[in-house]
């Protein structure tokens, strides 16, 4: 059974989306034990405890160097026994040390087709607000491997969701995260802890 951790910096969808699919039996090789936020507060954090998941909060403010927040983290992901680790709206970028540690075993959802509008910065409504900018017909999203380069790493799973005309970035980002991010994070995360995908 893998142990997943689930890193997360708001409200917590995707987190849903996954605790959702775990109850309907749809990741029989994963199970989330442990769910970090990046800040306190957030609803994310009531959503790991209405499901009886441990939860902690690691706050990159909290430590003098970029370093010293990633090995921190590093500490609560390995002192838990972390064999997966999933960003859903993780807002801290993790360093090399991180990555380095869970080789091909961090996974990131982001709210664009990439290489479409990914990168540094390029979060939360900005996705969306750039395919609307762009006059694109379609958007999407994309469940990547994480590497050292900010939405960088090998491509899992894509699904393209169409735009609408008369679209706001508001409109377009709960589209996406309906119809594309809480389909394939599930599936992703349940594809790797079965070694359907190495």
């Amino acid at each position: 059974m893998v142990k997943i951790a689930v890193l997360v910096s708001g409200g917590g969808t995707n987190l849903q989306a996954l605790l959702d699919s775990e109850a309907r039996g749809e990741n029989p090789n994963g199970k989330i034990t442990l769910v970090v936020a990046s800040k306190p507060g957030v609803y994310a954090l009531e959503r790991a405890e209405k499901a009886g998941v441990e939860h902690c909060v690691v706050r990159r403010k909290d430590y003098a160097t970029a370093a010293d927040f990633d090995a921190a983290l590093l500490d609560v992901l390995k002192s838990h026994d972390i064999g997966l680790v999933v960003l859903a709206g993780f807002l801290s970028v993790l360093g090399p040390s991180v990555v380095q540690a869970y080789p091909r075993r961090i996974l990131n959802v982001h709210p664009a087709l990439i290489p479409s509008f990914c990168g540094p910065g390029m979060y939360g409504l900005r996705p969306h607000e750039a395919a609307l900018a762009r006059g694109c017909k379609v958007t999407g999203a994309t469940v990547h491997f994480v590497n050292e380069e900010c939405d960088g790493g090998p491509i899992l799973l894509q699904k393209a969701v169409d735009i609408l005309p008369g679209d706001t970035p508001e409109v377009l980002q709960k589209r996406v995260m309906e119809q594309a991010e809480w389909k394939l994070l599930p599936q992703a995360v349940a594809m790797v802890c079965s070694g359907e995908i190495v």
